[in-house]
């Protein structure tokens, strides 16, 4: 039994990346689909899938992003901020910053899941679910 299905989908991600790993497995659920989207659109996974024949719940296929020439890993950290025993909620006032705008803040708000920017600029705050540089 899974508590925090969203820590263990970063947790894959994050296995993935450091064992150098082309294409990741995870179970999905909605809200784990909006965040690869988002990481796809911000340019840190090379592509995504959404397989649903495979498993009643259906999985997501991500193929992670490294650089052409040194085979460094894009993704350098990506970091759990609200866990179920903590929830860490912000308002639009306090999105935080993540490596001085380098970095991205994915946060669950009333308008759905977005980077921390974009919730900035539609003046909505929410649950800041993970960091990711």
């Amino acid at each position: 039994m899974n508590t925090d299905p969203i820590a263990d989908y970063l947790t894959r991600i994050r296995n993935a990346v450091r064992a150098g790993h082309r294409v990741v497995e995870i179970p999905a659920s909605n809200l784990k689909k909006e965040i690869t989207k988002i990481l796809f659109d911000q340019g840190y996974i090379l592509s995504y899938k959404f397989d649903d024949e495979s498993s009643p719940q259906g999985s997501i296929k991500i193929a992670l992003k490294y650089n052409k020439h040194t085979k460094e890993p894009v993704i350098k950290e990506i970091r759990r901020v609200s866990k179920p025993g903590l929830r860490k909620y912000v308002g639009s006032k306090e999105l935080p910053r993540v490596l001085n705008g380098l970095g991205i803040a994915i946060v669950s708000t009333s308008s759905g899941v977005m980077t921390g920017t974009q919730a900035k600029a539609q003046n909505v705050g929410g649950e800041v679910l993970c960091y990711v540089y």
